[in-house]
């Protein structure tokens, strides 16, 4: 690479980047360098790249928790990660747009920059998790994971047997046919239930009821894999706490690969 060219690199404040997917080092390079791919391979090739302290190669990754150096000067700071519980209200918009009214980024009012593992409808509330640590958004929210979200139903007349067993057997919306999904009722009250998903579908439940004639009037989900809502009150967020963190990365399968990444920080509320 010519002195010149050098010259021309801008180094942007790399620490708030939140990279959701892996990057190939030679496509994080390029993007982030403004360089161009002959001249990413360069750098790489005169070993002056570096990801956690080794020499950067061909074949490297680079993800959230790495840090990436170019000779001596930082290009990717490693990341801390957040991680966040919120009880969304009803009215609440699951959308990071700032422009629209009753977002959920303004609503959480987190001073740090995280982004909603999964999203609630404006008419829902109920637990959702915040976080920056983009390694585990899929693996939470794609169906094949098969990972548990619990919700709280109340529905507008009373439940039957045969309502009962289409909910738990799958539905057929949105052209496919829902996974099968425990439901429980909840005693003393016959127009109320607890369901347990694995697949998160688009207002997967209220299309689900509407099928079967039925409307949802009220719906909370409580659950998501190990982390409950418990008695948290509505707009409140909580960090999770270390046993919650290691049993939620335990059970996505995360901490045995990723170690160092496994440790929360306490977020700083604004004053």
């Amino acid at each position: 690479m010519s002195s010149f060219l050098e010259n021309q690199i801008q180094y942007p404040p790399y620490k708030t980047i939140l990279l959701r997917f892996t990057n190939r080092l030679k496509t994080f390079l390029v993007k982030n360098l403004s360089i161009s791919n002959a001249e990413a391979d360069g750098l790489i090739f005169a070993k002056r790249i570096t990801v956690n302290g080794k020499r950067g190669r061909f074949t490297s990754t680079v993800s959230d928790g790495d840090e990436v150096k170019f000779d001596d000067k930082v290009i990717l700071e490693k990341k801390t990660f957040i991680y966040v519980k919120y009880y969304k209200p009803v009215g609440i918009e699951s959308t990071m747009d700032t422009d629209i009214e009753n977002n959920i980024s303004s609503a959480l009012g987190h001073p740090e920059r995280l982004f909603p593992i999964g999203r609630l409808d404006k008419d829902s509330e109920g637990l959702m998790l915040f976080t920056n640590d983009g390694s585990i958004y899929n693996k939470i929210l794609k169906s094949e994971h098969n990972k548990e979200k619990e919700y709280m139903v109340s529905v507008n007349r009373p439940m039957t047997e045969e309502f009962l067993k289409t909910m738990r057997e799958g539905v057929t919306i949105l052209t496919k046919r829902t996974k099968p999904a425990e439901v429980f009722v909840n005693k003393g009250n016959e127009k109320s239930f607890r369901i347990i998903l694995t697949e998160g579908m688009n207002r997967q439940i209220r299309r689900m009821c509407h099928k079967c004639n039925y409307q949802v009037k009220k719906l909370k989900r409580i659950r998501i894999v190990n982390i409950k809502l418990n008695e948290m009150k509505p707009g409140e967020w909580k960090d999770l706490d270390p046993t919650e963190l290691e049993n939620l990365l335990t059970a996505i399968n995360k901490k045995e690969k990723e170690p160092e990444k496994t440790k929360p920080v306490v977020s700083r509320r604004k004053r």
